[in-house]
């Protein structure tokens, strides 16, 4: 569904992107982990087209229209609310009102339809975020570390959602830099570490490489065991 053969990115003279290839299959989420700066929000916007590789070609099995997007910045309208948000990208996309109210639905935000989005907490507006990202009922899904800086229990609502989705035949691209995360919703797993792949496949198998006790072992000790190096 999703594929990256031999990208390079380079901003100036700082390669940010080498020799990145990978696949992402139909219906799975697909985890993409490192830490902040390592490429992975270069590499959505590449798969995005919001960015030109230097080198390398990529693809995605949808259309722009097919695809949905929630970035670290959200992008709301803090003077309006939830429905009015929504409603905003429905007008513009020819998106049934019926979609709207089941987007809101979705996250749990139906009866927070008349909130400003000026008042809601940094977890309503992930969720209303997300309902944008889903209105049109996209087959790939991008999300770009989704439940950064959220409360235990929010997240958990925010990783339902996910599964919920990918149950209901979505492909998503999910970024995070927190294994605990990768290994609860991923179905594969690709390790970044400054624009290089340094290790990939399921996300069980990789903690059982790297850890010896059964528990997950955070990020920055594996990248530890790979590279040699700690995360910055």
């Amino acid at each position: 569904m999703i594929k990256m053969n031999n990208i390079v990115k380079r901003f100036g003279k700082q390669v940010v992107l080498s020799d990145v290839t990978f696949e992402a299959k139909e219906r799975e989420i697909f985890g993409l982990l490192g830490p902040s700066g390592a490429g992975k929000t270069t590499i959505i916007n590449i798969l995005t087209n919001q960015l030109n590789a230097d080198n390398g070609t990529h693809e995605i099995g949808a259309s722009l229209f097919e695809t949905g997007l929630m970035l670290d910045e959200d992008g709301l309208y803090v003077r309006l609310n939830c429905l009015e948000n929504l409603n905003v990208f429905a007008d513009i996309y020819g998106i049934p009102q019926k979609n709207v109210l089941k987007a809101l639905k979705s996250v749990g935000l139906e009866n927070s339809a008349k909130k400003t989005v000026s008042k809601l907490s940094k977890g309503m507006r992930q969720r209303l975020a997300l309902a944008r990202a889903i209105l049109h009922e996209p087959k790939v899904l991008f999300l770009d570390e989704p439940s950064s800086g959220l409360d235990p229990e929010t997240a958990r609502g925010i990783h339902k959602l996910i599964l919920n989705l990918r149950d209901n035949g979505a492909t998503v691209f999910l970024t995070t830099h927190n294994m605990e995360e990768a290994v609860r919703l991923c179905d594969y797993v690709v390790l970044l570490h400054r624009g290089i792949i340094v290790e990939q496949g399921v996300p069980d198998e990789i903690c059982k490489r790297y850890n010896a006790i059964k528990t997950v072992p955070d990020l920055e000790s594996v990248f530890i065991k790979i590279t040699g190096e700690e995360l910055e």
